[in-house]
């Protein structure tokens, strides 16, 4: 089959962000199927080593072959640093502009993944008509998240939004979360639960391998981090993360006389925020690093590093729904995972007894981490259940083959219904 798949974001290990759509379109290459995926630029944050430039086509799309997959990339500038306003206007854009080079590839199913919540609209601009199927993915309780972040402040814009999602649940053969809060949220809106499957985000446990990953290849870039234990964040300095929490935990493991040394990588438009207050707090460059972000292809050396990994979002219910790939990769990586909030992940971290949640309250977290780490038999238990966790419910063999299972089902589902009406016509 011919899989049109649509994502604005789309990644690459060379680049620094998210490769689950890298990987699926990876698994459904392997499976025979011819797939193109439609994406935008990459954001310059993300371009850790970008490779050969693809080839121009005719000045508006680039395309490229990457593994197997062609790839067709529009010129839409868009980064995590920008204002809410320059976002919708880069979402809207490549969503409009999308639709021509969707349909045009005439696939037989389209994937269409999110956030933002906008790329439905190629996804139902290239299936309207035509009967063919659309698996539509969500990323991110939307618009529920925005909303609560002051993203969609007036209520034609959260009208329009809710909209939206209903039309591109409407559209789908099959509906795809990423957890099962995001599956709930669907499903509340009328979608049949039985066309809404749950894939969470993956751990690689090949990339991840801890025997194969090289700490001293990221200490030696960083020796001041040398014998130091490390709770690494490796992500968005996004409004929803709330990495001044972290900041404020740093302060606080100072005043506990701790070695450990929070270690933040990435981009976003919190990252300057999150500098000045480290600097005014005095932790800056000492309890608490900043960096740049890494390649994904990278991380697995920077986890290796690392005595725990964390996961940081801000205060808002509608985020206990989320399936961050950090938390993935680090179970992956044989990490204990320490997260700031409650949901889904902080129930399996206590369930299995791969990490912990540490409390609001930076004082308190502060001790209740310094607490974790300073136990190293309680760490050496949570590694083992994470690499455990990692592997029977999230690893990338499993939920590749689930995922490919369901965009196969609807492209042969609606092979069989076109050909029932051709042979009912026939008759």
């Amino acid at each position: 089959m011919r899989i049109v798949y649509l994502h604005q974001y789309f990644l690459t290990p060379d680049q620094s962000g998210g490769i689950r759509s890298y990987q699926f379109a990876r698994a459904l290459t392997a499976r025979g199927h011819d797939v193109h995926v439609v994406t935008a630029t990459p954001p310059t944050a993300s371009c850790v080593d970008p490779g050969a430039s693809p080839r121009a086509d005719r000045g508006r799309f680039a395309t490229e072959v990457v593994d197997g997959i062609t790839v067709h990339r529009l010129p839409v500038p868009y980064d995590n640093g920008m204002g809410d306003l320059r976002r919708m206007a880069a979402f809207c854009s490549f969503a409009l502009r999308a639709v021509g080079r969707a349909r045009g590839l005439g696939g037989d199913v389209v994937v269409a993944t999110s956030t933002p919540l906008t790329i439905a609209l190629p996804g139902i601009g290239a299936t309207i008509g035509r009967r063919t199927p659309m698996v539509f993915e969500v990323r991110d309780v939307w618009p529920e998240v925005p909303i609560a972040l002051g993203s969609l402040r007036n209520p034609v814009q959260r009208f329009a939004a809710r909209t939206l999602e209903r039309l591109a649940y409407l559209a789908s053969s099959t509906v795809v979360a990423l957890s099962p809060g995001m599956a709930d949220s669907v499903v509340a809106t009328g979608h049949p639960r039985e066309r809404t499957e749950i894939v969470t985000n993956i751990s690689d446990l090949e990339r991840f391998d801890p025997s194969r990953a090289d700490a001293e290849a990221f200490l030696s870039r960083h020796p001041r981090l040398r014998g130091r234990r490390l709770a690494v964040y490796s992500g968005t300095f996004g409004r929803a993360n709330g990495l001044v929490h972290l900041v404020e935990v740093a302060r606080h493991l100072r005043e506990l006389g701790s070695d450990l040394c929070i270690v933040l990588l990435g981009s976003g438009a919190e990252k300057a925020r999150v500098r000045a207050r480290a600097a005014e707090l005095g932790v800056l460059d000492d309890e608490l690093v900043v960096l740049d972000p890494v390649a994904k292809a990278d991380l697995p050396d920077v986890l290796a590093a690392a005595t725990v990994a964390l996961s940081s979002f801000v205060d808002v219910p509608a985020l206990e729904s989320n399936s961050a790939n950090k938390y993935f990769d680090a179970l992956a990586a044989h990490r204990p995972v320490v997260v700031n909030h409650g949901g889904w992940q902080a129930d399996a971290l206590a369930e299995t007894g791969a990490g912990i949640r540490i409390a609001r309250d930076p004082a308190r977290a502060a001790r209740e981490l310094a607490a974790f780490v300073d136990d190293a038999d309680a760490v050496a238990r949570a590694s083992v259940a994470a690499g455990r966790l990692a592997a029977e419910r999230h690893s990338l063999e499993l939920l590749s083959e689930k995922f490919c299972d369901i965009v196969e089902r609807d492209g042969m589902e609606a092979r069989a219904s076109r050909g029932s009406r051709l042979q009912a016509l026939r008759n």
